[in-house]
């Protein structure tokens, strides 16, 4: 799903659009047994505690595309004939056939979740009248082309709040008010199938976690069945790391900075042309910068190998890979960062035999946000003859 499929999905998750006509759910204890389950009507909650309800689903759908949310594609063989698709499917039947499903994902999912104290499982089904393309799906322009029959579910931690003093007004006093669990954002959570070119692809789950550094593996291969993705920060970590190693003293600041550049372009201009899909990084738009920098055939050819290695043919998210929003440049004692579009301003240099990082400076130059000035070295005085 890219970013625009996953925007009107969200977007239409309301109240007063979506059909959404109960809230499925269950309480995990610590030791990882199902304490209760429950199946909560819209129809007898108030107007307040609905709106709450999917503003906290909407949240499966927030997040990054190739960061947060991530494709689960399953095989053929799996979707003609396995236990883990078939619940899957059963999961959005809203005529109660689905109900021993929706069991057994709760059942599944306690047994194998490593999340850290109590949470709730909770499960909406919904079916979306998708309106043709090119009409205003939030204003009921244009005539449905299909219905789009998904499950969204979401993994929400329990966290207990510290007692605390409250003001009453019937009463018009201070009292105590005890601790108590409430519900936090989702650890974890998916949508099922997944919603691509307008309609169903029942290839594929959407896969959400609120870390980019932990996807919970143990949901998506016990419960899911399907390859784990690597999480965003360790795609970054890991090229980092082979990049390092394959180039060795070719690794310099001035390439760091040109591959960057590279990245970032590549995103600019997917959205300059209002690309849908998103962009990726190919192992060869890698090797294509450090060509163009100069690196060595030998050392471009083990980066190649180890890229093939690490991540087979997969092509990675840039967004995975760099912070479009500042140049960072870090020792072990200094930290700077630049304006993305301002990499002319970093440049090294060797004086008496040290190395320096040079960042130019002009006006505008602060120090604990106080202004000040930089002298400017004189001119040293020619030697008397």
């Amino acid at each position: 799903m890219n970013e625009k499929e996953i925007g009107e999905l969200r977007r239409h998750l309301r109240a007063d659009r979506c059909a959404v006509g109960a809230l499925y759910g269950c309480l995990v204890n610590e030791k990882k047994e199902i304490v209760t389950a429950f199946r909560q009507s819209f129809a007898q909650a108030s107007r307040e505690d609905t709106d709450a309800v999917l503003a906290l689903m909407r949240k499966v759908l927030s997040g990054v595309a190739g960061k947060n949310l991530v494709s689960l594609p399953f095989t053929p063989q799996q979707v003609m004939d396995s236990n883990e698709h078939r619940m899957f499917s059963d999961l959005r039947k809203r005529d109660g056939s689905g109900d021993a499903a929706i069991q057994a994902l709760f059942e599944q999912t306690a047994a194998v979740l490593a999340v850290e104290g109590p949470y709730l499982i909770l499960l909406v089904q919904d079916a979306y009248d998708v309106p043709y393309a090119g009409h205003d799906a939030m204003e009921g322009g244009g005539d449905s082309t299909e219905v789009f029959s998904y499950c969204l579910c979401a993994v929400c931690p329990l966290k207990e709040t510290r007692p605390a003093l409250g003001f009453f007004p019937s009463e018009n006093a201070l009292k105590s008010l005890m601790a108590n669990r409430v519900l936090t954002a989702p650890e974890l959570g998916f949508l099922f199938p997944s919603f691509e070119d307008r309609a169903a692809n029942i290839y594929d789950l959407l896969y959400y976690t609120k870390s980019a550094a932990e996807n919970h593996p143990e949901f998506i291969e016990q419960v899911a069945h399907t390859a784990v993705p690597m999480p965003a920060d360790a795609q970054k970590e890991t090229l980092q790391g082979i990049l390092e190693e394959s180039l060795s003293e070719d690794c310099s600041l001035k390439l760091a900075v040109e591959l960057r550049d590279a990245i970032c372009e590549q995103l600019e201009a997917a959205k300059a042309e209002d690309i849908d899909e998103p962009p990726v990084v190919t192992k060869h738009d890698v090797s294509r910068v450090l060509r163009d920098s100069g690196v060595k055939e030998e050392r471009i050819q083990t980066f190649e190998d180890k890229y093939t290695e690490a991540f087979g043919d997969a092509a990675l998210p840039p967004k995975n890979l760099v912070n479009t929003r500042a140049i960072e440049v870090a020792t072990p004692d200094v930290q700077i960062k630049v304006n993305s579009d301002r990499s002319d301003l970093i440049s090294t240099r060797t004086i008496d035999g040290v190395r320096y990082i040079l960042i130019r400076a002009e006006n505008g130059v602060e120090v604990s946000g106080m202004n000040v000035n930089i002298a400017v070295d004189a001119p040293e005085e020619p030697e008397e003859a």
